[in-house]
């Protein structure tokens, strides 16, 4: 997922596509496990994409602290 179209999305949007990844990455690791898919790449680009989605949620959650301090 590209940075952009994760900066255009919604609190909630960001959290929802949040909880899709992690879950899609729990059934990623269990199929390696099981020996079923030995997408590595997949796991790999999964887990930077979840770092994204993270940054970006507290990025805006500090800047939302800094207008808050300014009042």
């Amino acid at each position: 997922m590209e940075i952009d179209k994760i900066r255009n999305l919604t609190e909630p949007e960001l959290v929802h596509q949040q909880k899709e990844m992690m879950d899609q990455l729990f059934r990623l690791k269990f199929q390696m496990k099981m020996g079923q898919t030995e997408s590595l790449t997949k796991v790999r680009g999964l887990r930077r994409d979840i770092a994204r989605v993270k940054t970006i949620s507290r990025q805006r959650e500090l800047e939302a602290a800094r207008k808050q301090e300014k009042r």
